[in-house]
This record gives structure tokens, sequence and C-alpha cells, in this order.
């Protein structure tokens, strides 16, 4: 039996040594979910070029016409795309006669980078 004890409180000594506590802050819950949905938003290669392509405009701000030829996909998938990052608060949409027109939204995108941790490397 002391044996037994012996033991059990040499793996509780090992568990307590070889711990170590968190030194920075960790993302909420909440924040992990509200940081996995954005990401799944633009973890789309196509999003993400159309996200590009609109920074990349004068003002930030692109017609959708001027859009759909750079990607090589049809005008409704490109609206698809479009209407996701809407949805998702890191574009808006105005609509001018028959076009519409996209305006990134970069507190938006800054705000999903402000959730990304920051990961420290130690080379030994």
């Amino acid at each position: 039996m002391g044996a037994m004890t012996s033991t059990t409180n040499s793996r509780t000594d090992l568990a307590a040594g070889c711990c170590s506590p968190a030194v920075d802050d960790v993302i909420s819950a909440d924040q992990a979910e509200s940081l996995a949905t954005a990401l799944r938003t633009i973890a789309d290669p196509t999003r993400l070029r159309l996200i590009s392509m609109v920074a990349a405009h004068d003002g930030g701000e692109a017609c959708v016409c001027d859009l759909t030829e750079p990607v090589g996909l049809s005008q409704p998938t490109v609206s698809h795309h479009l209407k996701i990052l809407v949805e998702a608060g890191i574009l808006t949409r105005e609509q001018r006669g028959k076009w519409a027109y996209y305006t990134l939204q970069p507190d938006r995108l800054q705000a999903i980078a402000d959730l990304v941790p920051k990961i420290r490397v130690s080379v030994g």
C-alpha cells in the first residue's frame, strides 16, 4: 500500500513540475468561435482574391464588373462569394444602377487580425 502512495505522489509531483502557466492572454471561447467563423469565410482562394482586388482599387471600392473576369468565374458565382463577404462584414455593397459596388471594411479585417493570438516560438 505504501508503494502505491509513493508512486501516486511521484506522478503528482512530476505533473506539477512539468506544466508551465500561461503567461499571455488566451482568447475566450466566444472569441475563438468568432475567429473560426471569420477564418472559414475568408479561407477560400476566390474570396481572398476578391478581398485583395477590392483593396487594390482606388478608395478600396470596386464594381462587380471589375471583379468577374480576373477571377475567371461567372458573374453569379462571383456575386455569391461577394454576398458571403458582405454578410461577414468584410465588404459592403452599394447598388448604383445595374451595377453593384463593393467597399472593403478595414475595421472588420483588423478585428479579425486582432483575434489571432500571438504565437511565440522558442528555438532552443
